[in-house]
């Protein structure tokens, strides 16, 4: 179980907790109590069990993210005691004593119902969701580890390629549009440089309507948990996301993938270069637009048969008034 709590092997809780005994910083006979325990083959065990000093005594030494964790907990109510002289858990007190309570799950839900409702992109909504854990610490390496690769492994799941190798892959200076099937101001509007390094731009309307599909089950099962009332931590977002990828027949990104960031946005942004050229002797604006529909003999919004009454005034010669000499008078 400490093992479990820690996140570590047993083996590492072993050798911390020989340490704590060695430096005399707490007696065995004191913290340990061997409990007779029934294992799952029918026989019974005798097990060691530690109190709540043990627990924090291996705390304050295992080096593992979860630890950390605790020890951050740890000295915040350490500190609150030493500066005001008492610790207190406002949200525990205002809960009848949980944290866990019935408010806190209606307010899970609310918050994911709107995470639903917002304008956000598919793998921010994930990542909205992640936040929500009740253990969430936005400066842990766990939750920049999930940050840096929910939206690569979104991609993986659909087409077997990172955001990265998408880009990479699929600009094309001599492809139509450089391979692009949107853009800021698509369809009409010319591609920027800016369009080129993001990889959503690429994909067809059946991947984007999967990756679609994917992110609002993934809001359905989030949902259903906060129903439940299942408690989530960071740890159980990660494993969640994995196991729902895998539940829909889709391959879970394991690694980084070939292609990094940086390779991605410089190979297309070579690609721009070549197609801009192809780009600005294709590209008709709205005022082009117009100049050839007058061009066409088109009417719009009578600013033709403005411009050719205007052309004939221009066209009308002067009238030519003959010089007639004065005839003196008798």
């Amino acid at each position: 179980m400490l093992a479990q709590l820690y996140d570590v092997e047993t083996h590492t809780i072993n050798y911390h907790l020989k340490k704590v005994f060695a430096d005399n910083e707490l007696q065995a006979d004191a913290v340990i109590r061997n409990f007779r325990i029934t294992a799952a083959d029918g026989k019974s065990y005798d097990t060691k069990h530690y109190n709540l000093a043990a627990i924090i005594a291996v705390g304050y030494k295992v080096n593992s993210e979860r630890a950390v964790q605790f020890r951050k907990w740890a000295t915040s109510i350490i500190e609150s005691f030493t500066i005001k002289g008492f610790a207190m858990d406002d949200e525990r007190l205002k809960n009848d004593g949980t944290v866990l309570g019935k408010r806190y799950f209606e307010e899970q839900l609310q918050r994911i119902r709107e995470i639903r409702l917002s304008e956000r992109k598919f793998y921010q909504k994930i990542t909205d969701i992640y936040a929500t854990a009740l253990d969430y610490d936005a400066t842990a390496q766990a939750t920049q580890r999930f940050f840096a690769t929910v939206q690569n492994k979104l991609h993986w799941a659909i087409h077997g390629r990172t955001a990265a190798e998408v880009v990479y892959h699929r600009a094309d200076a001599g492809k139509q549009h450089m391979g692009l099937t949107t853009w800021a101001d698509a369809p009409r509007g010319k591609i920027q440089k800016f369009d080129v390094a993001v990889a959503k731009n690429y994909l067809t309307t059946g991947e984007m309507a999967q990756l679609q599909r994917l992110v609002s089950a993934y809001l359905d099962l989030a949902e259903d948990m906060a129903l439940r009332q299942i408690p989530m931590t960071m740890q159980d977002w990660e494993t969640r996301l994995n196991r729902f990828i895998e539940a829909t027949d889709r391959q879970v990104l394991q690694d980084t993938g070939r292609v990094t960031a940086e390779i991605a946005k410089a190979h297309a942004e070579s690609e721009f270069e070549k197609y801009r050229i192809v780009q600005d002797q294709l590209f008709v604006s709205d005022f082009d637009r117009v100049l050839q529909q007058l061009d066409a003999g088109d009417r719009v919004d009578g600013t033709n048969e403005d411009l050719r009454e205007t052309e004939a005034v221009q066209e009308v010669p002067k009238r030519q008034v003959p010089n007639r000499k004065r005839e003196p008078k008798p």
